[in-house]
């Protein structure tokens, strides 16, 4: 018996995996929010045929509102999938039909009450690829205010705060804000903060 861990098996530079080829889905089941379906695919090589599990949901959107006073809204609600309390930024579904930046903005008016300016695409994200075919459309939306009151769902309440930018990435290093789709928007959102910031410095 080797006393060596097994290697990966290497592959030719430039190599990629080879793209199985699907087929027609077969919904397994229907909810309020999304379909589940059962996915054939065949490997173009090998032949192999195998039914995949895939979360067919709409596309959503994830808003980073940032304030006139350099700060984020941050909304904190209950969410049933981990039974506890999640400290996210704004977002929702999107509507089919409706424009990314436009669902950001209405999401970010109703959840929260505020509005801003220059309200554009940052980035699009998948979720999980290993099993979600949906996307999330991260929307930055400039020189925020409060000014209306909110205007929630039935199931939803909502505690909305806006920290310094500097704190919500404390936090979020902390471990504090653990949603993957906040910390995506985090992420393309650093750099053009600390841009934003130099400038100011000079």
């Amino acid at each position: 018996m080797s006393d060596h861990p097994p290697h990966a098996p290497e592959s030719e530079e430039g190599a990629s995996p080879a793209r199985w080829r699907r087929g027609d889905p077969r919904l397994l089941a229907r909810t309020r929010i999304l379909d589940l379906q059962a996915v054939p695919f065949i490997h173009p090589r090998r032949g192999v045929a195998r039914d995949f599990v895939v979360v067919a949901a709409p596309d959503w959107v994830n808003v980073l509102a940032h304030t006139v006073d350099d700060r984020l809204v941050l909304v904190n609600q209950f969410r049933f999938g981990i039974d506890g309390f999640s400290l996210e930024i704004p977002g929702g579904v999107i509507e089919p039909g409706e424009d990314p930046v436009a669902a950001g903005v209405r999401e970010l008016a109703e959840e929260t009450g505020f509005v801003g300016e220059r309200a554009r695409l940052l980035a699009r994200v998948h979720p999980n690829p290993a099993f979600m075919a949906n996307r999330c459309h991260l929307v930055l939306v400039e020189n925020c205010r409060l000014t209306a009151a909110p205007e929630w769902d039935a199931d939803e309440e909502i505690v909305v705060s806006a920290p310094p930018v500097a704190e919500v990435f404390a936090r979020a290093r902390a471990g504090e804000i653990t949603h993957s789709l906040v910390l995506d928007a985090l992420f393309f959102f650093e750099p053009i903060w600390r841009a934003g910031a130099s400038r100011s410095a000079v």
